[in-house]
């Protein structure tokens, strides 16, 4: 895939998991793992579906989040 779109990866206390959120794609883009790594994998599957999704319906892509985060 070469679209580089924003993947955030958190920790929840109360789920006891890692969330991994898709922001471009709007609030309702995320999935979770146990591990982060499992969470990253989970984010990168949903993120496939969600640009093939969009352009097998003829949608047009969110724009890419310009800002850059260095941890």
């Amino acid at each position: 895939m070469t679209n580089h779109y924003s993947i955030l990866i958190q920790w929840s206390e109360q789920d006891q998991t890692y969330i991994a959120s898709l922001p471009e794609f709007g609030p309702y883009a995320h999935t979770h793992g146990s591990s982060y790594e499992e969470a990253l994998k989970n984010a990168k599957d949903v993120l496939e579906l969600l640009v093939e999704d969009y352009q097998a319906r003829g949608k047009e892509l969110p724009l890419l989040n310009s800002s850059k985060i260095t941890v």
